[in-house]
């Protein structure tokens, strides 16, 4: 019941508090985000140009990447810059992180943002696993963990003495928590709907959230995730987003816009998580719309469910 409660208290947020003008000036500031050449991410890549960040996009389709890059620079004067990532393909994610250490030394806020929603059922990652799963958990697990040194290294030597990893998650997590059977291409798999899919990848962001929060929270890493607004069938609160476009309903594409909102209300609780003082410490929490600490289900929070993730994790990227 309490998960039901919390599910649905987040289809109803109060007004919006929180503003880009209530944001701190970035300068100096490093930041990754991944599936940043469309929807909430390009928003937020927007606003963190506007307040002088240096910005890094990684995405898949270079071509696409250009245009956002180019867009940007048309609307704020800032140019970001092009990581090539693939987080459906685990050498694909090492080679990109290869990349932006041979350009950077310090990352400030990486922003673990991209993803994919009801794929075919049929389709796996390059490595085997679940495509949702693979590319919304594993893959930024695996570019996560591969950038915590330089993660490290930029907490110890910053005034701030940390540094911050926003996963984004769903309330739509609400609605499945992990089942481990069916994390690689499994008959158990097989036999669930490709909303539960992308459910248990949302529990999935959250939960490996927490656990990073446990691990490196000493060492600086503050490690948020946010339910950015975007759940596609509920009301104003999701958002209109790119992943929406992929894989639904044409009936979907057409009512949409009677429900959604912004995407520029769908940058708001990330960036506060990301940038505001208040967000220093609000590692291993799960934010809501907009801008609020809110309550992700019982399972997210348990220790035991984060270390058995954090294993399963392990293991699909011991052989890379």
């Amino acid at each position: 019941m309490g998960n039901f409660i919390s599910f649905v208290s987040e289809l109803f947020p109060p007004a919006v508090t929180y503003s880009s003008d209530d944001m701190p000036d970035m300068a100096g500031k490093v930041i990754l985000i991944t599936g940043a050449n469309v929807g909430i991410g390009k928003e937020i890549a927007r606003i963190l140009l506007l307040k002088n960040a240096k910005v890094y996009i990684a995405a898949r389709d270079k071509s696409k990447a250009e245009l956002a890059i180019d867009d940007l620079k048309a609307s704020t004067g800032k140019e970001a810059y092009f990581i090539q990532l693939d987080l459906s393909n685990l050498r694909k994610v090492k080679a990109a992180v290869e990349e932006y250490m041979s350009k950077e030394t310090e990352l400030h806020v990486l922003f673990n943002n991209g993803g994919v929603l009801n794929p075919p059922i049929e389709r796996l990652t390059d490595d085997g696993c679940d495509l949702t799963f693979g590319t919304n958990v594993l893959g930024h697990y695996y570019l996560t963990t591969l950038l915590l040194p330089i993660l490290l290294s930029t907490a110890k030597a910053s005034p701030e003495r940390h540094v911050r990893v926003i996963h984004t998650s769903s309330n739509s997590h609400h609605l499945s928590g992990i089942n481990f059977d069916a994390l690689n291409d499994t008959p158990t798999r097989k036999k669930l709907s490709t909303e539960t899919l992308y459910s248990q990848s949302k529990s999935g962001n959250i939960v490996f959230s927490n656990e990073l929060a446990r691990r490196y929270g000493d060492q600086g890493i503050v490690s948020i995730s946010v339910h950015p607004g975007k759940l596609p069938l509920a009301n104003k609160i999701a958002v209109r987003s790119y992943l929406q476009r992929l894989h639904l309903l044409v009936m979907l594409n057409l009512i949409k816009d009677w429900f959604l909102s912004p995407v520029t209300k769908g940058a708001l609780t990330p960036l506060y998580a990301a940038t505001s003082p208040e967000g220093a410490v609000l590692g291993g929490q799960y934010l809501i719309p907009w801008a609020r600490v809110g309550r992700s289900r019982t399972d997210t929070r348990d220790p035991v469910v984060g270390a058995r993730l954090w294993q399963w994790l392990e293991e699909q990227v011991r052989d890379v």
